[in-house]
């Protein structure tokens, strides 16, 4: 019988380009989407890019694509994707989906985190375990943690005291600051922070709070004319983790699991470096662009903090299950 021959270096190529044809049959290719803008300093953003970065290092068959600024899913669409296995990765406000769990209003309940300090200590907490079962129940698990710090703005006048919110139209994030701030006098419309900068230029929204990072990345400087800054009595603190669809991690073999949890554990080392200086980078853009900075007195935040249990705090604990007891689970953290 006749044989073909075929020359070493052709057989050579034929191999390799077998064999790349294989390693890219086996490469494992991740979604991360999220609402924030890609490559331009947002902290959210880079978290998501370290981590593609480390998966990549890692050489585990698992590649990670990152999709921000709402280029794959709508910032309000991303934790319903998720829980679905439509989506892989996100990094998301996780109260955005407290329409679904309503736990999760706790991850920004005013005044319940008191500094960034109190947030790295709530990670490790009871009341992070709690939060993480019902991600966990929903479809999803964290890879990363983050919480960031936020503020007031207003392009009408300062937000200092309960009634200087009255009458004003405001954006608020969630429902128990929303809760707060209409018991307060404002009127809320609700909508992610992507959509502030457009609502406050066509005048549908007069004031809003929203993260440090947002304020910034979003330029909300451009439509304001004062901003309140956490300072050292922040009502306003978020909970924005990195999640993977549970779908999506039993899919992985142990070697691409252990890639995702080293990359997100060094993207949370990379947030708390960065987590404090956030307040004063979005300070100093601010007053750079000619808007007028203040701070809540003790007072002020006291004020606000009492309107919180009497509206938020109590309609959580009595209409959300085991609201009492995750509140209870925060506070206990010292």
């Amino acid at each position: 019988m006749k044989r073909s021959y075929m020359p070493p270096l052709v057989a050579g190529l034929a191999i390799a380009t077998l064999a790349a044809s294989s390693s890219a049959a086996a490469q494992t290719v991740l979604r991360a989407s999220h609402q924030f803008p890609g490559g331009q300093g947002d902290v959210r953003d880079e978290m998501v890019q370290l981590m593609a970065e480390r998966v990549a290092d890692a050489d585990v068959g698992l590649e990670v694509e990152v999709y921000p600024g709402q280029s794959l899913f709508k910032a309000r669409e991303q934790w319903a994707a998720l829980s679905r296995g439509r989506l892989d990765i996100t990094a998301l406000p996780l109260d955005y989906a407290s329409g679904r769990h309503p736990e999760f209003s706790a991850t920004l309940m005013p005044g319940l985190v008191r500094n960034h300090e109190h947030a790295q200590r709530l990670n490790d907490s009871e009341f992070m375990g709690m939060i993480k079962d019902v991600i966990q129940e929903g479809g999803a698990r964290v890879l990363a943690d983050a919480w960031l710090a936020g503020g007031f703005a207003s392009s009408d006048r300062c937000i200092t005291s309960p009634d200087t919110v009255e009458g004003q139209n405001f954006r608020a994030a969630g429902p128990a600051f929303e809760e707060m701030l209409e018991a307060a006098g404002a009127s809320i419309t609700s909508m992610p922070s992507s959509d502030i900068y457009t609502a406050m230029q066509t005048g549908v929204l007069d004031a809003a709070n929203t993260s440090s990072m947002s304020f910034v990345s979003y330029r909300i400087y451009e439509q304001v004319e004062c901003l309140t800054e956490p300072g050292e009595h922040a009502l306003w603190f978020m909970y924005e983790p990195i999640l993977i669809a549970e779908q999506s991690w039993q899919k992985l073999d142990e070697a691409q699991q252990q890639a995702l949890m080293e990359a997100g554990q060094d993207a949370e080392e990379f947030f708390a470096e960065q987590a404090a200086g956030l307040d004063q980078q979005m300070v100093d853009v601010f007053e750079e662009n000619g808007v007028e900075v203040v701070s809540m007195s003790e007072e002020d935040y006291n004020a606000w903090l009492e309107i919180a249990k009497q509206s938020a705090y109590k309609n959580f604990a009595e209409n959300v299950p085991d609201g009492q007891a995750l509140i209870d689970a925060a506070l206990a953290v010292d």
